[in-house]
């Protein structure tokens, strides 16, 4: 690793991990919004919508009205924060399948059959193409990448790096269109409308380069990981119990002479393909009970996904412990479960705190204010249409750190950005990758982004002490290779002629 580079991300990760502990930085960050609020709103802070024209204005929060809103959605805030249902379904699942001894003995045979750079390619293929399955990558892939990486040999951290680079950092990347493609596609199209009112951007408009990019990202990330990751990684120990707990689940079989694991294996096939001929079933036409009348892509399966694991996992796990006799009982299950569940306590209390603030800050306004007056400073560049493209892409990134939702900077930008990009020569198709490009770089870098919090919460059972700085420096690698490289390809690909999508 270049000392210069190794220099700034060591800054980094000091500068990040002077911060204080990741949950009372959310309860200064709540603090902090709720005071801007006021500030902005007493100066009359506000801007335009760029569809509708109408005024967004900062709100302040710690009026009567705004503590009123406080107080009694503080609740709902929490139980309806997506990252906390879904990693406590998934987890309880997969708490069982852990801890039955199955994912240990099934990701052993993996790691025997993908090493080195083809393991860390596998891992990160596997977090791109799990956007189509919702939010499952988070609360799935990466955990078990620790551990996939932990019985290779190799640091946890670094699997926990590669995973949240594939889920997140190459969220617009895929084999297959999903509904990402048709939010963009359908924004892109009324936004083009407002200089052509025949175009029409098609769900498929850039799926010949997404394709491309799942490669071309999940390369980029596997030579981070060799390059700059793992080698940073290694001065850092983990915690001693967590190598005893991983140590005793890859070697259960030790602890127990009398345990079947190939017993518990077969069953666990024979189960898994019984589970997939249900689900199949429930696939094979559109009237289905699985589809509902809807494509697989936006049927209740796709959208239960998480649950439709964490039901496997559980019933797997507590097949493979009854048959290969690790567990005597019911008991066993219950046991495996809660033990799941006490391991969440500090990301519960983390996650608390992490609604809150993200609730704060999107009823203050102040987010749409600032990618609004961004969208608008970049309208005032005078500059050559492929270098107004690639100042989009960074503006995109830039904006991506303040912005949660995807489809919710699109619809703010696109009206802008699209018909402006359009009178340059430039098609929607191409503002719109551009977009994708800028808004997925960035993900595994900003602190609001909703899971960065459970990625986090995950890195921490390695090393309990390990700080926000840590993870950010660990992820800044990924973020910048990757958005280096995507625009690159953009660049020749626009060049070249060649088609984006259909």
């Amino acid at each position: 690793m270049s000392q210069p580079v190794d220099r700034f991300l060591s800054y980094v990760e000091r500068a990040g991990n002077r911060l204080p502990h990741p949950t009372l930085l959310f309860i200064w960050l709540c603090g902090f919004v709720l005071l801007a609020s006021a500030i902005a709103s007493t100066l009359g802070v506000s801007t335009s919508h760029p569809t509708t024209g109408e005024l967004l204005s900062a709100s302040n929060l710690l009026s009567g009205e705004g503590i009123a809103r406080i107080l009694q959605n503080t609740v709902s805030n929490f139980t309806s924060f997506a990252p906390v249902g879904t990693v406590l379904i998934a987890m309880l699942g997969l708490g069982v399948a852990e801890r039955s001894g199955l994912i240990s003995d099934l990701l052993s045979g993996l790691v025997q059959h993908a090493k080195g750079h083809g393991l860390t390619f596998t891992v990160v293929f596997a977090g791109v193409m799990s956007s189509l399955a919702a939010d499952a990558g988070y609360v799935v892939l990466i955990p078990l990448a620790a551990i996939i990486f932990q019985q290779a040999g190799r640091h946890p951290l670094a699997g926990i790096a590669a995973a949240f680079a594939g889920v997140s950092g190459g969220y617009s990347a895929n084999l297959l269109l999903g509904p990402f493609d048709a939010v963009l596609s359908g924004i892109s199209t009324a936004a083009a409308q407002l200089i052509d009112p025949s175009m029409s951007v098609s769900v498929a408009a850039n799926y010949w380069f997404m394709l491309v990019s799942v490669f071309v990202v999940s390369s980029l990330a596997t030579w981070v990981t060799a390059r700059w990751v793992e080698p940073r990684l290694s001065g850092i120990q983990v915690d001693s119990a967590s190598e005893k707990e991983t140590a005793d689940e890859a070697h259960g079989s030790s602890i127990c002479s009398s345990c079947s694991s190939s017993g518990g294996l077969k069953a666990v096939g024979i189960f898994t393909v019984l589970f997939l001929l249900i689900v199949a079933s429930g696939l094979v036409s559109e009237s289905s009970w699985l589809r509902q009348g809807k494509d697989v892509i936006s049927s209740p399966f796709m959208k239960g996904i998480v649950v439709v694991i964490s039901i496997y996992a559980l019933l797997s796990g507590y097949i493979y412990g009854r048959i290969s006799g690790r567990w005597r009982s019911g008991r066993d299950l219950i046991d495996a479960m809660e033990a799941s569940m006490a391991t969440m306590a500090g990301y519960l209390v983390l996650m608390f705190f992490a609604a809150q603030f993200v609730a704060y800050f999107a009823w203050s306004n102040l987010g749409i204010i600032l990618a609004v007056q961004g969208a608008d400073l970049l309208t005032e560049i005078n500059a050559p249409a492929p270098i107004l493209l690639v100042v989009f892409i960074f503006v995109a990134a830039l904006i991506n750190l303040f912005v949660g939702s995807g489809s919710a900077k699109w619809a703010l930008l696109a009206p802008v950005f699209v018909p402006m990009l359009m009178l340059v020569g430039i098609p929607p198709e191409a503002t719109q990758v551009a977009f994708r490009i800028g808004d997925s770089s960035t993900n595994i870098i900003t602190p609001l982004m909703p899971y960065f919090g459970v990625v986090l919460a995950f890195a921490q059972h390695y090393k309990k002490d390990l700080g926000m700085g840590t993870v950010i420096s660990m992820m800044l690698p990924y973020s910048m290779v990757f958005m280096l490289g995507w625009t690159l390809l953009l660049i020749a690909w626009l060049l070249l002629g060649w088609p984006l999508g259909w």
